[in-house]
């Protein structure tokens, strides 16, 4: 089986090439994401200044160096675009790179890079208008169906893990929002964590889903969210599922040898 680690030499070589796809995903990504917050289609149609509309060119289009050579702002009309851009490209640059070395080239690589791909796409989403598509949720589990013969997960136990855990979030939010008399979790998020059980199994989703509570309350902090504001939640789960996904298999073996399992 062919593997990166085969020498120094190709592990160098397919990490470049992999920052390169990740900075170019990324670019796709926030753009998926922006238009799917402004109600328009990411599958057609030529990318655009969001300011004076003018088509974008090559010249404006390259991952991080477009940005950083037109000094943050649109060539056309002189408008300072947000940085970011930039960071998006550059952090799924380095997801993109961390998930060929923890996976190699497989089938798992594969299927776990495409949930990677929704959960960074989702979150840009709810960070604009506080919504998860459901189009990300339904792909990932998608995925993870079609892939299931070739990586090694028992469908009983994470098809169990994912209603376990989307039915326990639907449980306390419907008990939180008659005690607080109002919304306390988006359906969106309550999905989310159901999508996090097929992918992780019950050990890892708890996990998970405490480091997701961890991180959302730094993230209000960070923002200074209001008491009564809406806070975008997707983020924190997203994050969350990511590490575990990435590295939590150490601390999930940890665990299960505590449990005698």
């Amino acid at each position: 089986m062919f593997s990166i680690y085969m020498s120094k030499t190709l592990l160098y070589y397919y990490c470049f090439l992999a920052g390169i796809f990740g900075a170019c995903m990324g670019s796709f990504l926030n753009c998926a994401a922006w238009r799917i917050a402004h109600n328009e289609s990411f599958l057609k149609g030529r990318s655009h200044c969001p300011v004076c509309g003018h088509i974008l060119g090559v010249p404006d289009l390259v991952p991080v160096f477009s940005w950083l050579f037109l000094r943050g702002r649109c060539r056309h009309c002189g408008t300072r675009i947000s940085p970011r851009y930039m960071l998006t490209e550059c952090a799924f640059a380095v997801l993109t790179v961390l998930c060929l070395l923890r996976f190699d080239f497989s089938v798992l690589c594969l299927r776990n890079y495409v949930f990677l791909c929704c959960l960074f796409c989702l979150s840009l989403v709810d960070l604009d208008c506080f919504l998860i598509p459901d189009g990300c949720l339904l792909l990932s589990a998608l995925v993870w169906l079609v892939t299931l013969p070739w990586t090694g997960d028992n469908a009983v136990t994470h098809i169990l893990a994912g209603l376990g855990y989307g039915g326990a979030t639907l449980a306390v939010s419907l008990v939180m929002d008659k005690v607080l008399q109002k919304e306390s979790l988006g359906g969106g998020d309550i999905k989310l964590f159901a999508v996090m059980g097929l992918y992780l199994g019950g050990i890892a989703s708890m996990f998970a889903l405490l480091f997701s509570c961890v991180l959302g309350l730094f993230f209000a902090a960070a923002t200074r969210n209001g008491k009564g504001k809406p806070f975008p939640f997707g983020p924190a789960i997203s994050a969350a599922c990511a590490f575990m996904l990435l590295y939590g298999q150490g601390l999930t073996a940890w665990y299960a040898g505590l449990l005698g399992m």
